[in-house]
């Protein structure tokens, strides 16, 4: 049985503390493909087998299908509406007022859905624009083509901590002299690609190096600018700290501009057979073709990968490149960062002076005449009142039992003894 004491206000404290965790994602799981999940919830109809696609892929700490994975972030790619990218492939808009585009391109108006979605989230406003820098952006500095990396609450918990942020990324696809060269050459002559093929040199490392002394809030919370290691000056992106999420410019991340050759998912059922059906080709590099549209080869050989890929290739296709090549496969980290959890406790004193809790309350530890047997009887002059402490239990102004506080071992309390215990509550 317990014995009760009411404890004052006095005795309870307040405190804040933080808990900082380094969190690492390897390259291997992001290009991995049982550690990155698609989910094929966009579906085209028209010609050929049509084209399915995801939204946005989930890359996992390992395999995904196992029941102890735990998911790391989510990838995804945006355009903005006011976008050359936007406006120079659309063809206009119905009287609704939605966008139109030919059936060369793929997926436009949920590339732009997906960045007005994140733009709305952190922004405030769906039509704003991201910028890096966040402030004092110049009209070049206007991100059109982003990619969005969306850390899972488990690992940034309450937020990123400033300053801590790195992402190690190759701007440069595989260069292969046979691309560059190739434009003549039979159909079914050798495949030369580096849509899919990683790039082994060139990594670049972009990080919030000096975002502790430029301190930015956005609708979305806390920001900070993502910079090129190698040039502090050169902004590539932003970093929303509370809410876990990074949106990088693509044009700027990645050489935008370098020539883009391979096989991409389309609305298509007259491909060579080394493509497949319900694919294309972009680029000139691609099976030794000459550029032409013929038998499924690209109609423009010098595409890049900005506008062209991104207008031409699902966001699957634009992922699986991005997620397979330009974080490379091997085991050196691909992010890293450290995560805050704040951490409120309140100290709660429980005292016991020297003539207080000295013996048993146990209703059954009695004596003949049913009074609380303090002293075994006949051992007055010997002994003296005696208790172990095991449990402190916390109780409301109803007697409502809230919480219990277990002790390690039993702590002996006598009439010589003046005790505090003092109990932690986290949350």
């Amino acid at each position: 049985m317990a014995t009760f004491k009411e404890i004052a206000a006095a005795d309870i404290k307040t405190s804040r503390s933080f808990l900082n965790q380094l969190v690492d994602v390897i390259q291997e799981d992001i290009s991995g493909s049982t550690t990155r999940k698609k989910y094929q919830v966009f579906v085209t109809g028209g010609i050929g087998p049509g084209v399915t696609s995801s939204l946005f892929q989930t890359v996992f700490d390992q395999d995904f299908t196992l029941q102890t994975a735990n998911p790391v972030f989510d990838v995804t790619v945006g355009l903005y509406s006011g976008s050359a990218t936007v406006t120079g492939s659309s063809t206009g808009q119905d009287s609704a007022g939605k966008l139109l585009f030919p059936s060369q391109s793929i997926m436009m108006r949920e590339k732009v859905d997906v960045y007005r979605q994140y733009a709305s989230l952190l922004l405030g406003n769906a039509d704003n624009q991201f910028t890096a820098p966040i402030s004092n952006a110049g009209a070049e500095d206007g991100i059109d083509e982003a990619l969005f990396v969306n850390f899972k609450r488990l690992f940034t918990r309450d937020q990123i901590k400033r300053e801590s942020f790195a992402m190690r990324f190759f701007a440069t696809a595989c260069i292969d002299a046979v691309d560059t060269t190739a434009r003549g050459g039979s159909v079914d002559g050798p495949q030369y690609t580096n849509l899919n093929r990683t790039t082994i040199s060139g990594s670049k490392i972009f990080t919030d190096i000096g975002a502790g002394s430029n301190q930015e809030v956005t609708f979305g919370g806390s920001a900070g600018n993502i910079v090129n290691a190698a040039n502090t000056a050169e902004s590539v992106g932003v970093l929303f700290y509370q809410q876990g999420i990074a949106a990088f410019d693509m044009k700027k991340i990645l050489s935008g501009g370098q020539h883009v050759s391979g096989a991409i998912s389309a609305m298509n059922e007259n491909n060579p057979a080394s493509v497949g059906t319900g694919k294309m080709v972009i680029g000139g590099g691609h099976l030794g073709g000459k550029g032409t549209s013929e038998d499924g080869l690209s109609g423009n050989p010098d595409a890049k990968f900005i506008p062209d890929l991104m207008v031409s290739a699902s966001i699957d296709d634009i992922l699986n490149h991005i997620c397979s090549c330009r974080f490379s496969s091997g085991s050196q980290t691909a992010f890293t960062f450290q995560n805050i959890t704040n951490i409120n406790s309140t100290l709660i004193f429980c005292r016991a002076t020297a003539d207080e809790f000295n013996y048993s309350a146990n209703p059954t530890f009695v004596d003949s005449d049913n009074d609380i047997q303090v002293i075994e009887a006949g051992q007055e002059s010997t002994q003296q009142s005696f208790s172990f402490f095991t449990a402190v239990g916390l109780y409301d102004s109803n007697d409502n039992l809230l919480a219990v506080a277990k002790l390690s071992r039993p702590i002996e309390k006598n009439s010589e003894k003046d005790l505090t215990i003092r109990v932690r509550l986290d949350f």
